[in-house]
Order: C-alpha cells, then structure tokens, then sequence
C-alpha cells in the first residue's frame, strides 16, 4: 500500500510538527555570498542589507547558522559584511549547485537536528533554488526569506522564488521571521531584534 502524501500542514521531520519556524529548530543557511558574485546581483545593496538584519537577529536569539562558498578558490570568500557574523567551522565548501548534493554537508545538517531551514543568499534561481530543493527532499521545512534572495537579473529571481513557493517552500520576509522567532514582546530579546527590525526602511 502506497502512503499518502505529506501535506504542507503535515510535514514533518522526525518528531516534530514543523508549521513554523521556532528558534529551537531552526537553522540559518546563507547560500554564496561571495566576494565575486554579490558586486553582480541586481539591487544587491538591498539583498545584503536583509541578509545582514538576519543573521544578526538569528545571533540574538541564538539561531545556528551555516554558510556555503561555492568553489571559494575562485570566487572568494562569503563578503566580509557577513563573514564577520559567522563562527569558525561554520563555511561550508562545495562545487555542487544543491548544497545538500555535495559529500559531508547534508551529514552535516543532519547531525544539527533541525527541522526548519530558513534558505537566503544568491543566486535565487540558482544555487538558492537547488539547495532548497534538496533540503525539501529530506523532509525539512524550508523558508525562503526572499527580501534576503538575489541574482544577476529580476527575471530569474522572481522565476526562481515562484518555482520555490509551488515546490512547497514557505515564503517569508526577514521582519516577519525575526519577528515570528521572537514570539511575544516578553521575549528578554525582544528590543535588541526591534532594533534590528527598525533599520529596514
């Protein structure tokens, strides 16, 4: 007998119902935001600043957070406005597209535990879109922030975030996210993340 489908209000990965992201199982992956590829994304000043907003609110809130290079040899290191954010061991070298494809990382994830994995970086449509395929091919829930998403050209990021939400990903702004973490104003991080929230304009 065939098993149904999982639905999106039933997805799960292991254990534990994953219809929202929550601190405690949630996992940051900045994809590529390298010295050579950010200076090429459209609005890329914008996409930064989002993802910047994330991270530090992920830290606050005490949020893992991981960061692929796709072959950093060549195209550099993650750029240094988000390079400061991240802890040591936690750049993840690859030169497959889909992160997850690539030997020692999907192990690596899997040894974190985490159920939600909130997907930003560049290229939307591409190593974005392929990385977050691959981890909804393991049972994960996956949120795309995608105010903290870029490429090269809008047609391919919009393209790339429509092919993402009618996969199953869950569509989301850093605000929301941050805000979602947080969950009440009784949280004791609650003013230093409004602070970050704030900078937005």
């Amino acid at each position: 007998m065939i098993d149904a489908p999982k639905t999106t209000e039933t997805l799960a990965f292991g254990n534990v119902r994953v219809n929202r992201a929550r601190v405690a199982d949630s996992l940051v992956l900045l994809v590529d935001a390298q010295e050579r590829l950010v200076p090429a994304i459209h609005d890329g000043t914008a996409v930064i600043a989002a993802v910047g907003r994330l991270l530090r609110g992920a830290k606050c809130l005490g949020v893992s957070i991981r960061a692929t290079e796709h072959c950093p040899e060549a195209i550099g290191p993650t750029i240094t406005a988000l390079g400061e954010h991240l802890e040591a061991g936690s750049r993840l070298a690859k030169r497959s597209f889909d992160a997850i494809a690539e030997p020692g990382i999907r192990e690596a994830f899997d040894d974190l535990g985490r159920s939600s994995v909130i997907v930003v970086g560049v290229e939307a449509h591409v190593c974005v879109a392929q990385t977050a395929l691959g981890l909804l091919d393991t049972g994960r829930r996956v949120f795309i922030a995608e105010d903290a998403c870029g490429s090269r050209r809008p047609v391919d990021r919009e393209v790339g975030l429509a092919r993402l939400r009618t996969a199953g990903c869950v569509p989301v702004t850093v605000e929301a996210l941050l805000f979602e973490w947080l969950g009440d104003a009784d949280n004791p991080a609650f003013k230093d993340v409004l602070s970050i929230i704030k900078e937005a304009r």
